[in-house]
């Protein structure tokens, strides 16, 4: 049976449903079959456009075949931008004078969630992809130098519009021109040391992240007060 998608979540409120539930209705009854290469990377849900894993069984590519509420609650926050990621990085010159603490708990307290969280000594190579757009600049050089003096600590944090809050918080590239109460405003006097990195752009950030972190190295999880933050 196929719903309309204007009764979906009444549906999934009252039961798990099949996953054809969620499809187009073009794929009528061979919603749990198709080739290759319509299910090589997943196939969209009807409702918000939503990506479902798809695993292999007796050599066909099948869809699961069922959804939980949980699952639903958890993709259907996903679309709506409440899990938006965001790549977060503080430089040398903040790890050296130990903000590494009260930058992490500003985004805490704003409410988001880390997923991810390690400190490396950046290699010329990954700066090199990370700064490509500046690579040209008379400054770049320096940029090298000054990235490369110390340890960074590589965040990725996750939430409702975390990539433009996140831009708010951590404010203008320039201290001079960061308003008390943001990051660079509080703790920077120079441009040439503001203490931290902050993707600009939803598609930016989702480049940088798979540029610093392993898939492996994002964790899944959900926090315990979730529901205060957002309703479902």
């Amino acid at each position: 049976m196929i719903y309309d998608a204007s009764h979906l979540d009444r549906a999934l409120l009252s039961q798990s449903i099949a996953m054809d539930v969620l499809l187009n209705r073009k794929f009528g009854d061979n919603v749990g079959k198709a080739s290759a290469p319509m299910f090589a990377r997943g196939i969209r849900c009807l409702l918000h456009g939503v990506i479902f894993p798809v695993k292999k069984m007796n050599g066909l590519r099948v869809i699961p075949k069922s959804i939980t509420i949980h699952e639903y609650a958890r993709y259907n926050s996903n679309s709506a931008g409440i899990r938006e990621r965001t790549l977060i990085a503080v430089k040398p010159d903040g790890v050296q004078r130990r903000l590494i603490g009260q930058i992490i708990q500003r985004f805490e307290i704003r409410g988001f969630q880390l997923v991810g969280l390690k400190m490396l000594q950046v290699s010329n190579e990954l700066l090199s992809q990370h700064y490509m757009s500046l690579c040209k600049k008379s400054f770049y050089p320096s940029l090298l130098h000054y990235m490369t003096s110390g340890p960074v600590v590589a965040m990725v944090w996750e939430g409702n519009n975390v990539v433009r809050s996140s831009r708010m918080l951590v404010g203008n590239t320039n201290p001079a021109e960061a308003p008390p109460g943001t990051i660079r405003g509080d703790f920077c006097i120079h441009i040439s040391r503001n203490v931290i990195h902050a993707s600009d752009s939803v598609e930016m950030a989702q480049k940088e992240i798979a540029l610093w972190f392993q898939s492996s190295e994002l964790i899944e999880w959900e926090c315990c007060d979730h529901g205060n933050f957002y309703q479902l």
